[in-house]
């Protein structure tokens, strides 16, 4: 099993320079608001708000140390607009200036600082409540990020199958999480192989779904913002992907408490068969389908709250028709749907290789 690990990482490094995007990134550096002059518009007639000139001293870069003056429009949008006063820090585009200059833009507030701060809050919080489940359920979760960002995304923005790359990721994740936190044993094995047909049968019917709904992928800004760069991109196939990999976490969830459970019913009272852990995983599974497909359906309704408010101000059969609500309800069933189809088939897998286990499963003890 070491060896699959050291595949894994060893592909991890081939696929990610050998699929990175060669288009050049827009530099950026960071910055401190230093001063703020408001220059106030009282004209009605015209389009333009409050400007600031604000003062901004680089904190990186080449021109580290210098101050900029860069003009900050306000508007009346609170979605474009980029509030500022003394001592935020905010991240600067750069752009050439045709006379060999630089021009410098304020891209938006620095925000990487709290990321870090919760996320240290997490970290400690997952390793002193898990110790070394905790340890090892955060190395999982880095490895889940890095398969997202260098395997999943260079894939797919090299034109291969969206769909067919979530599965793919998907099912390395699987791997690696569960046999990281389980150990090498049939229980992670059994949950593994019931996670990833789940999946197989979740990309299936998220593909049914945009069929029969017609759902055409564009269901929010940033998908408009995404084909005016790469209109070429399959963005059905996208919206799969996202499906996919939304229910990937509680369909994880559902196999290992399924698997774990047969597990140790076998261990209790070894003398049970096949059928009889299979009931057993299946009793467990009628429990866990209730609470997890409705955290799948609240993760979704949580995320489209705004969408969820506007069905107060519009026809509720013009609301539920909409294209972005459509694909939000329709993304929340696939996943529940995938969650029902996880018992079963967790179940009988399960019964099977933990009745015929060998003696040689093996958990890490560090």
């Amino acid at each position: 099993m070491k060896k699959i690990f050291l595949a894994l990482f060893i592909l991890l490094n081939l696929v990610h320079p050998a699929f990175a995007n060669e288009d050049a990134i827009l530099p950026s550096e960071t910055g401190v608001v230093k001063s703020i002059e408001n220059i106030y518009n009282d004209d009605a007639n015209s389009q333009q708000g409050t400007q600031q000139i604000v003062s901004v001293k680089i904190l990186s870069g080449e021109y580290k140390g210098e101050e900029k003056e860069i003009v900050n429009l306000l508007t009346d949008n609170p979605a474009y607009d980029i509030p500022l006063k003394k001592g935020d820090k905010v991240i600067l585009h750069l752009e050439e200036d045709p006379t060999g200059g630089m021009n410098f833009f304020i891209a938006d507030i620095k925000r990487d600082s709290s990321i870090m701060f919760f996320a240290g809050i997490f970290c400690l919080f997952l390793i002193a409540i898990g110790r070394k489940k905790g340890l090892f359920s955060l190395i999982s979760i880095i490895a889940t990020v890095g398969l997202i960002f260098f395997v999943l995304l260079p894939l797919i923005l090299n034109g291969f199958c969206p769909i067919a790359t979530a599965i793919f990721t998907g099912a390395l994740s699987t791997v690696i999480t569960i046999y990281l936190v389980g150990g090498f044993n049939s229980k992670s094995t059994s949950a593994i192989i019931g996670t990833m047909l789940s999946l197989i049968f979740a990309g299936a019917l998220s593909m049914l779904a945009i069929y029969m709904a017609h759902l055409t992928g564009f269901a929010g800004e940033e998908t408009i913002f995404l084909y005016g760069v790469r209109p070429d991109l399959n963005f059905e196939g996208i919206l799969s992907a996202s499906m996919i990999i939304a229910a990937l976490g509680a369909l994880m969830d559902t196999s290992v408490s399924i698997a774990s459970t047969i597990n140790e019913i076998h261990e209790t009272d070894n003398s049970l068969g096949v059928m009889q852990l299979f009931q057993s995983g299946m009793n467990v599974g009628r429990d866990v389908i209730g609470t997890m497909s409705n955290t799948l359906i609240l993760v979704y309704m949580g995320s489209a709250l705004p969408l969820v408010l506007l069905a107060n101000n519009i026809d509720l059969q013009k609301f539920f028709n909409l294209n972005q609500v459509s694909t939000e309800i329709l993304s929340a069933i696939v996943g529940s749907i995938a969650i029902l189809a996880c018992v079963p088939i967790t179940a009988i897998i399960s019964a099977y290789l933990i009745k015929h286990k060998k003696s040689n499963d093996v958990e890490f003890n560090f």
